[in-house]
């Protein structure tokens, strides 16, 4: 891994390229917003694969990788810009798979139901469940998570493991900021309940990310040639620092508000102020993934 004192401020991806064999990019904050896909992030990508590099898509998605597909395809993501995708979903599900058998209670809105497609699940109560999956609010625009410290607390008193579906704390929907089921997970976890977090920042879904580069590739693929790309320090850039590889921050994402990122141009010395005070670093950063300026 490329140590860096204080991260580069690029202008696009086109100066590191050639540096890695592989990408794992985030997709939320990244690729979109919730609503709309940002088309030079999307072409980036796609050089980056004429160049002979190869993307995986890593995400903290409470869905199947098939199922977020479907969604890319929506806003406009094209395929091409991608080789293969992992999902905090999927790891849940393998989660749920190895306890079949169990009753499962579930915390998160209806569209996230796809995760138990194909497994024969028993859903119950609290009372009756083994083990409590969440991924994500009922309500993500009007629920705040007093709305769950009750059901927190009954989870807590029964010790029921939380497997998060998706370690977010929040994400950007348009212009809008919702809370993910991170954000139930992080609480239940200060109440002294046991929390398995499925996707990011957390090593599991990078074994896998990096299992499915190197299928991809015929070979394997070395830390030292791994690049993630993402929009949050507590996922995206603290996941890739804890599993020793390099990252490039994409400021127009959760952290636009206070890196300036909305009010133009980035400024260096406020963006090296701000990540003074982060807990980890990224190699780079840039306004927002691209190509070349």
């Amino acid at each position: 891994m490329t140590v860096s004192l204080r991260p580069a401020l690029i202008d696009g991806l086109q100066p590191m390229a050639g540096r890695y064999d592989l990408i794992l990019c985030d997709v939320w904050g990244v690729l979109h917003n919730g609503v709309k896909a940002f088309a030079p992030a999307s072409e980036a990508l796609v050089r980056f694969r004429e160049g002979g590099g190869r993307v995986v898509l890593v995400s903290n998605a409470p869905r199947p990788g098939s199922a977020v597909v479907t969604q890319l395809d929506g806003f406009g993501v094209p395929r091409r810009a991608y080789d293969s995708i992992v999902t905090s979903g999927d790891l849940t599900r393998l989660a749920i798979e190895e306890r079949i058998d169990k009753v499962v209670y579930h915390i998160g809105p209806p569209r996230d139901m796809p995760i138990y497609q194909g497994l024969n699940v028993r859903f119950g109560s609290v009372e009756e469940a083994d083990y409590v999956v969440v991924s994500g609010f009922e309500d993500d625009e009007r629920e705040t998570i007093e709305n769950y410290r009750e059901r927190l607390e009954a989870m807590r008193a029964r010790e029921l493991l939380m497997v998060c579906a998706n370690p977010d704390l929040i994400v950007e929907r348009g212009n809008t900021i919702v809370p993910c089921a991170g954000t139930i997970a992080l609480a239940y976890e200060e109440m002294g309940g046991p929390v398995f977090y499925a996707g990011k920042p957390h090593g599991p879904i990078y074994d896998r990310a990096i299992a499915v580069g190197a299928r991809l590739k015929g070979a394997p693929i070395g830390k030292d040639r791994v690049l993630a790309i993402g929009d949050a320090i507590r996922t995206d850039i603290a996941g890739a620092a804890g599993y020793g590889i390099d990252s490039l921050l994409v400021a127009r994402g959760i952290h636009a508000e206070e890196l300036g990122a909305h009010r133009g141009p980035l400024v260096s010395q406020h963006v090296q102020d701000w990540v003074d005070l982060q807990p980890v670093r990224p190699q780079a950063i840039t306004d927002a993934l691209s190509w070349a300026a």
